[in-house]
């Protein structure tokens, strides 16, 4: 199995900014990636399912592309 392609965004000085307020407000870091992702793009139905079963098993589910 081979590891998603995740990349770290590259932004500007503005974009930074924007995000080191919205870690401010959460509280929180944010990371921001490129827009191609390896996640799987689910219908409101599977996404309805991969919910109950995090739910049933009480963890986080990642579906990614075939």
């Amino acid at each position: 199995m081979t590891s998603p392609e995740l990349r770290p965004a590259a932004l500007d000085e503005t974009a930074l900014a924007d995000v080191r307020r919205l870690e401010e407000t959460l509280g929180a870091p944010v990371v921001a990636y490129e827009p191609e992702s390896p996640y799987a793009e689910l219908s409101d139905d599977q996404l309805a399912e991969v919910r109950r079963v995090e739910s049933a098993l009480g963890v986080r589910l990642l579906a990614y592309r075939p």
